[in-house]
């Protein structure tokens, strides 16, 4: 093996292995705060989709979410046994299943409002940094030629 190809297998060289590890570092800093809400981290992922949205379809949450249906409906079916959501068929469509907030789903965002600030506070950027993080994780997301 040549030198580049040894520089190039090396572990610190490697765009993904940072991004996965900071991934399960900032995750971990999610789970008390949002033991005290009973939620998991992906439930609390549904939740913020439907404070901002409600009703969303499954397939609309899927998308947003970067979730496949096999990993979405066993949280979604969690979170509606705690009572936080309901899962109807839409009246147009049969085939589309409608997410919706109950009151006890609705009020668990007040609970919730110190989660992002205590998150942002436990992490060692600048907003400015931050910011630019933001920015290149969703340039990542977001590549139309995946």
């Amino acid at each position: 093996m040549n030198r580049t190809a040894e520089e190039a297998l090396r572990l610190d060289n490697q765009l993904c292995f940072p991004l996965y590890a900071a991934s399960r570092e900032v995750v971990k800093q999610y789970h008390p705060l949002l033991a005290s809400l009973n939620l998991t981290y992906t439930q609390y992922l549904v939740m913020l989709v439907l404070w901002e949205k409600a009703p969303v379809s499954e397939k609309e949450m899927g998308v947003r979410l970067h979730l496949d249906s096999g990993t979405l409906t066993p949280v979604l079916k969690s979170l509606e046994a705690k009572g936080y959501i309901l899962r109807t068929r839409s009246k147009e469509d049969e085939r589309v299943v409608c997410v919706l907030l109950t009151d006890a789903g609705a009020a668990l965002k007040n609970n919730a409002g110190d989660v992002p600030g205590q998150i942002s506070a436990s992490i060692p950027l600048t907003e400015e940094e931050a910011a630019t993080l933001h920015e290149l994780l969703y340039k990542i997301l977001n590549n139309p030629e995946k």
